[in-house]
């Protein structure tokens, strides 16, 4: 997973100490998020983006690999085209 976090924490003038603090992680956790080391789970993805007001789709975002198997996984419909 593909993320900005690093960029959205510049622009607010964050340490990654200041937001692990703030977010309930350790700084080590941070570091890893942001290079691309580390997937955060569900509830701590969650928690970052409401301090930063962002929708979690525009700081996390799958590898295109993984989209792509989404849409050939078993079960999973691609949405109907809308219109005429």
């Amino acid at each position: 997973m593909k993320n900005n976090l690093r960029e959205l924490r510049h622009n607010r003038q964050l340490t990654q100490e200041q937001l692990a603090r703030i977010v309930g992680v350790t700084r080590q956790t941070i570091i890893a998020i942001e290079n691309n080391k580390y997937d955060p789970t569900l509830r701590l993805a969650l928690r970052i983006a409401r301090f930063f007001a962002t929708p979690l789709e525009e700081i996390f975002t799958a590898d295109d690999c993984l989209r792509d198997a989404c849409r050939k996984s078993p079960g999973v419909r691609e949405p109907a085209p809308s219109g005429p």
